[in-house]
């Protein structure tokens, strides 16, 4: 990432707005976003696949129902008006011959979602990295956001979020769903 063009770019637009960029709120303004842009936007030069390259073969041996994770964390930038959007993603899968590390999935859902995104295009990216990744008999990805597009701006709608689902191979079978997202509903372990 260039960092120095985007301080640049940060400080024109500042000027733009009839701000002095060189005031002491602001004074350290371009550097902190170009420090924020590389987080946000680190998973441009990272693949999603390469983190379920190393996954366990588990032969006949291995789980026939599925494998879930919710509530995963995540935010990204929109990419329409680059504001964020933050929220939850739950996923399941169907193994076929081979399962991932647990942590693995969140990751992939950060590096997908550190790149300009758009809620929709996210959660079939999400899907079509694990099937294709895992050679998963079927794939559940859901994901729950709050837009800073909504809440902030034009409608400004604080508490409506964004739904979006995305299903591959046996959990496109509407039966097969129903039963995945019935679990999804559920309340998770007690923590103390």
């Amino acid at each position: 990432m260039d960092s120095e063009r985007i301080q640049r770019a940060v400080t024109e637009l500042l000027l733009a707005i009839g701000e002095d960029p060189s005031r002491p709120g602001l004074a350290r303004t371009p550097e902190r976003v170009a420090e924020a842009c590389e987080e946000f936007f680190g998973g441009l030069h990272e693949d999603p696949l390469a983190l379920l390259a190393d996954s366990i073969p588990v032969g006949g041996g291995g789980p026939s129902e599925a494998v879930v994770v919710r509530d995963i964390s995540f935010r990204s930038i929109c990419e329409h008006h680059l504001l964020p959007f933050l929220g939850v993603a739950h996923i399941a899968y169907l193994p076929s011959d081979r399962i991932v590390g647990l942590g693995r999935l969140p990751r992939v859902v950060d590096t997908l979602a550190s790149r300009p995104q758009l809620q929709e295009r996210l959660t079939e990216e999400i899907a079509d990295t694990l099937e294709r990744g895992l050679d998963a008999r079927g794939v559940l990805v859901v994901l729950d956001a709050v837009h800073g597009c909504v809440a902030a701006r034009g409608s400004r709608q604080e508490a409506a979020s964004t739904l979006t689902l995305a299903s591959r191979g046996e959990l496109s079978d509407p039966v097969r769903r129903a039963e995945i997202m019935s679990l999804l509903g559920r309340s998770g372990p007690a923590h103390d």
